[in-house]
């Protein structure tokens, strides 16, 4: 079997491998066309299952599969029927629901739209940051409830963004896109990230500090670390205990990061406020006493990306298999050794 090279005038055969609801919402009919004029399409329905004859058929010749939300597993059965298989283009941040191991021991490179994807939850995780710094959503809450003026001069001290001290929890691709969205503002970054150097933090323009610091010193507290064995309930009860009265504690990362029963005794004591754009469940139970704590924001895993933000997403993923057609190689690659630090 002869498989072309990447190079100049290279067409990969190219197979879009998800849901019907994740491609009609990343790839509108704009970005089928750009991605078709950098590559040979597959025509539509795409993929949502690997194990049908037409999907046979098509692995049988694809060169690139372009993945999304729902792409099923790429296991040693749906490699056997892709023998041309080089490259994987994920629409999408994470890979590990579907680039199985047999993906890397065949050496498929793989691409991600994470680093498109970081950017709106750290668009949100700042407007939170500054946002409660205001405390604007109470705020207007009791506004709407007397309908009267209020005196603006008898404010606490403690609301307000000037130098407020900010937490970031992990230096991801998120956690850093929300340093460079913090440095216009007259706050103080705080980072935690074990895998970080004070030089590192340096040069990104923060101070790093242990994780006992970080919870203890910040008014408020941004959680961006993945979830992995080592992280889950990370956010423990004793670092929930330490914040100091009325921080805010924001969660745009995992739900099970956090110890939940901690964050919900101290919310409900009043102790501290708290944005979570995610939970442990996803869904908290109706009867969850989060939901009527008037001390927590919670919002449906909306963070990432939504509406016109997939537009990036499917951008990146042309751009992606534009390069990695010209033999240039992927901006974005996922190294199979990085996959342990990875959402």
């Amino acid at each position: 079997m002869t498989v072309s090279s990447p190079g100049p005038g290279f067409r990969p055969r190219t197979v879009l491998a998800m849901s019907r609801a994740a491609a009609a919402a990343v790839l509108d009919p704009d970005a089928l066309a750009a991605l078709g004029a950098v590559c040979d399409l597959a025509p539509p329905p795409v993929l949502d299952d690997l194990t049908t004859a037409r999907a046979r058929a098509l692995l049988a010749d694809a060169e690139v599969l372009v993945t999304g939300w729902g792409c099923p597993p790429l296991d040693e059965a749906v490699l056997a029927a892709a023998p041309r298989l080089r490259a994987v283009v994920h629409t999408a941040g994470s890979v590990r629901g579907h680039v199985t191991d047999a993906c890397w021991e065949r050496g498929i490179e793989v691409s991600s739209a994470a680093a498109a994807n970081a950017l709106p939850v750290a668009e949100y995780t700042l407007s939170m940051i500054l946002l409660t710094g205001k405390r604007a959503l109470e705020r207007a809450r009791e506004y709407r409830a007397v309908r009267r003026r209020i005196d603006a001069l008898v404010t606490p001290r403690s609301v307000g963004n000037h130098h407020r001290t900010v937490g970031i929890l992990s230096a991801s691709l998120i956690g850093r896109r929300v340093v460079e969205l913090l440095r216009p503002h007259d706050v103080e970054v705080l980072l935690h990230d074990p895998y970080v150097t004070d030089a590192d933090a340096a040069e990104l323009g923060v101070r790093r500090v242990e994780l006992a610091e970080l919870f203890r010193r910040a008014d408020t507290v941004s959680v961006h670390t993945p979830l992995l064995p080592t992280t889950r309930g990370l956010v423990s009860r004793t670092l929930i205990d330490s914040m100091r009265p009325d921080a805010v504690l924001i969660n745009t990362a995992r739900g099970a990061v956090i110890d939940q029963d901690a964050l919900t005794d101290a919310a409900l004591a009043g102790r501290i406020r708290a944005v979570l754009d995610v939970t442990d469940p996803e869904v908290l139970p109706p009867e969850h006493p989060l939901w009527d704590c008037e001390n927590v924001l919670i919002t449906p895993h909306l963070a990432g990306s939504q509406g016109n933000e997939w537009r990036r997403l499917a951008d990146l993923a042309v751009a992606e298999t534009a390069r990695w057609a010209s033999g240039a190689g992927f901006l974005h690659p996922v190294r199979r050794e990085r996959l342990a630090f990875l959402a």
